[in-house]
């Protein structure tokens, strides 16, 4: 055994300074050792080989190293002999613990999403009714003073938080939840410091009457509200259950993450079935049966706190509008019998939507881009001067711009003017028996704005000329909103986007095109559901929650029939909001299918270079220079045996190793006393900690004699890691490992040889900036896809004529 170990020693050392050389030489080695491919692809030489791309993000403001989350169970002899030695009642233990998770996540999600809801319902009610107070005594310094003050304090404290605190706490959160849900693994996104400062930035923001929404920050707050309680217990609290520490898989974790995005869009949108179904369309990568039942008992326990929580709030009891700040926009009684006549356009709606959607989506990467840039530039300071400047801008248009618009007179049904912070019917400056529709709209919260779009039977409520200048300030300032260094979401500005060219059209067609019988607040829902489809690109769950929200099933053919429309159209351009953002920050997302250039590659194509490995028995020294001179995660484990070369015994990960080193009673003088040892009196570790912090190597500190020492790897490697043939078509290889969830994919050669493995595949080595690096002329026009789909609109076209 000890001359095996000492071949497997110089056998690891040839391997290690392969990855320690420069790119060339790994190029070198590749041709010398690797069966050569039958097609042989040009590489460019330009290009390193060891992929150093795509391995940093965008978190916060710094670009932070991305590793991959551990989904695969490790099948080594520790592991098998943990669940060997589990009892009957142990196993019940560990699945009430799992759906205890789920229902705290649940309530605990409801009761942060309460108290968001009521702090900015009594801020901004206050605010608004205070300005409305002096406006009414024609104190019109004084109400700009206490709106524009009141912004700039609120929006001040949001934007520090982000600064100085949290950075990871910034933007809607919905793109880093979704990339931690394909497997990324981006530090701090999940945080409990993040949860603070998401939930008191997203109060000053969106009570600092910035153009935001709450929604897509509950759905980060309940995803960082399931990690919290998947921590795995914690030794400064004294919760130290050991049944806890079963909750530090990464595979749990996931699925509890999933429950608490799902609960934040159902506490936000009053919406628990629409939150499961967003869950599975729009955040998990992964999902199965099980999966779905745990995530609806989760909405299910959300919804009976969003209840409690109503009730409570019943008679003006949870603030200035009376709501408790639950999004109501109940529409029951709208009358959606327009006739087949209305499908014209409903129609034309729907491919307005998907235009405007993709000009907006465009427009904010451009936006996006350059505030990316600018916090990078200037840092914290930067973050905060530009929030405060668009919150002046914001607050000089809020107050500004009603000085526009006309006088209406009040409607005889109606209580007009009315001087609460909630209703259409604001007097502004006008006289006695008049109101301003504009401001009915401007000084309200953008759920107000909402209900006031919305409201049915109140046709001719708006002016042709109020709606069309509310309709560009809209728009313009939720694209210079949606980026800034503050917790924000985008699903009430573009639903209020969409209600108010909704509301413009259902106008234009009862006034001029002789559609008597239909209702403005229906055209405006419509519009709301065309440019949600349009720049989100999410059909199913948007469907299910627009009809929760508005609580009328009689809707469903016109949302769903708009919904496709506009997401036809709009993905005829380019992508979804949030699938820009997680391209702009850089994430090593993986899609749901391989791109079509994959299938002209192989997998030994994009291999750089023969793995760093290890022996089965090592010398502990050894492993230190290996952790210390390679950032890799997973390592080969080669078992020396009679034959001439080595064999593939497994893989191990750096954390295990690092946890290994740690425990030095494992060490041992000699290498063959290593066998047949003993393992099951010892006790080792190797949970994974909720925050993702483990030991580095550097925290490992070994005496001269303890590095001469062996270790005996046997029962901690994987012994069945997956494998791949280097000759597998890349293409088929991205299916396998995004299928299940891999972490390493070892690549071997065909023949047999001095390398038994060719290289490992993680995430990074299918990423599109990777692949094209090596290969450039694979690369295809970004318009291709729009050029084929109109190429075949005419065919389609000369067909019909």
């Amino acid at each position: 055994m000890g001359q095996a170990a000492a071949g497997a020693e110089a056998q690891r050392q040839g391997e290690f300074s392969c990855v320690s050389e420069h790119a060339e030489a790994c190029i070198h080695m590749e041709n010398e050792v690797r069966h050569p491919l039958p097609r042989p692809l040009k590489r460019s030489v330009s290009s390193a080989t060891l992929n150093e791309t795509s391995q940093i993000a965008m978190i916060g403001v710094q670009r932070s190293h991305i590793e991959s989350l551990d989904y695969d169970t490790p099948d080594n002899d520790i592991f098998k002999e943990d669940w060997r030695s589990k009892t009957g009642s142990e196993i019940v233990q560990f699945v009430v613990v799992k759906w205890t998770m789920a229902c705290l996540i649940g309530i605990c999600t409801g009761l942060v999403a309460f108290a968001v809801n009521i702090s900015v319902e009594n801020i901004s009610g206050l605010k608004l009714l205070s300005t409305l107070t002096f406006l009414e005594s024609d104190r019109y310094l004084a109400a700009a003073l206490v709106l524009g003050g009141g912004n700039l304090l609120l929006v001040l404290l949001s934007v520090s938080l982000c600064a100085f605190v949290a950075p990871e706490a910034a933007g809607s959160g919905i793109p880093e939840v979704k990339a931690y849900l394909n497997g990324i693994d981006a530090p701090n996104i999940l945080s409990p410091k993040t949860l603070f400062v998401k939930v008191l930035g997203s109060i000053g923001a969106v009570s600092g009457g910035l153009y935001l929404g709450k929604e897509a920050p509950l759905l980060h707050s309940g995803a960082c509200i399931a990690s919290f309680l998947t921590q795995g217990g914690s030794k400064r609290f004294k919760l130290t259950w050991k049944w806890l520490r079963i909750l530090r898989h990464d595979r749990l974790r996931r699925d509890l993450i999933t429950c608490g995005a799902a609960a934040g869009i159902a506490v936000a949108f009053r919406a628990p079935v629409g939150g499961v179904i967003f869950a599975l369309e729009e955040m998990a990568s992964w999902w199965r049966s099980a999966l779905l039942w745990r995530v609806l008992f989760t909405t299910a326990c959300v919804t009976v706190v969003r209840q409690a929580a109503n009730n409570l709030c019943q008679g003006d009891n949870c603030g200035v509008f009376g709501y408790g700040g639950l999004i109501v926009f109940d529409m029951s009684v709208v009358s959606t019998n327009m006739g087949l006549i209305a499908l014209v356009p409903a129609m034309l709606l729907g491919i307005l939507g998907g235009v405007l959607g993709s000009l907006f989506t465009f427009l904010s990467r451009k936006i996006a881009k350059f505030y990316s840039g600018w916090h990078s530039k200037h840092e914290s300071l930067g973050k905060v001067l530009q929030a405060l400047f668009v919150s002046i801008i914001t607050s000089i248009f809020i107050f500004g711009l009603p000085w526009l618009a006309t006088c209406t007179p009040c409607p005889s049904t109606a209580s007009c003017p009315s001087s609460l912070p909630s209703g259409a019917y604001k007097r502004f400056t006008c006289a006695s028996g008049y109101y301003n529709d504009l401001a009915g709209l401007m000084l309200s919260t953008n759920d107000g704005a909402i209900r006031i779009l919305f409201n049915n039977n109140s046709n001719n409520e708006f002016q042709y000329f109020s709606l069309v200048l509310y309709l560009v300030w809209a728009f313009a300032l939720a694209l210079i909103t949606y980026g800034l260094a503050i917790p924000s979401g985008l699903f009430l500005p573009v639903i209020l986007v969409g209600a108010t060219y909704g509301r413009l059209t259902g106008k234009f067609l009862k006034s001029h095109m002789g559609f008597e019988n239909i209702d403005e607040g229906l055209f405006a829902y419509m519009g709301a559901a065309s440019f949600l489809g349009g720049s989100m690109r999410i059909a199913v769950s948007l469907c299910v929650i627009l009809l929760e929200l508005t609580n009328n099933l009689l809707m469903l053919p016109w949302t769903m029939l708009i919904l496709l429309i506009s997401k036809t159209v709009g993905d005829l351009f380019n992508v979804g909001v949030y699938d820009q953002i997680v391209f702009i920050k850089g994430f090593p997302f993986l899609e749901e299918k391989p791109e079509p250039y994959m299938k002209h590659l192989t997998a030994g194509d994009v291999c750089s270079c023969p793995a760093a490995t290890l022996s089965a028995i090592e010398r502990v020294g050894n492993i230190v220079e290996v952790l210390r001179m390679t950032d890799h995660n997973g390592f080969p484990v080669l078992e020396m045996t009679s034959a001439p070369y080595p064999t593939l015994h497994g893989l191990i990960l750096r954390s295990h190793l690092l946890v290994l080193l740690q425990k030095k009673d494992l060490f041992s003088q000699n290498a063959s006393s290593l066998i047949g040892q003993d393992l099951k009196s010892c006790k080792v570790d190797f949970y994974k900690r909720g925050s993702g912090k483990g030991p580095t190597i550097d925290d490992i500190q070994l005496t001269a004699q303890e590095e001469d020492m062996f270790l005996d790897l046997h029962p901690f490697t994987n012994i069945s890691p997956y494998t791949i043939s280097e000759d597998m078509s890349l293409a088929k290889a991205f299916s396998l490992f995004r299928q299940l969830g891999l972490r390493h994919l070892c690549v071997v050669p065909k023949t047999k040889g001095p390398f038994p493995v060719s290289g490992i595949l993680t995430r990074h080595d299918f990423m599109p900036e990777y692949v094209l690096g090596l290969f450039p002329h694979l690369k295809v026009s970004k318009w291709r896809r729009l050029r084929i789909r109109i190429s075949l609109f005419k065919i389609a076209g000369k067909w019909w004529g």
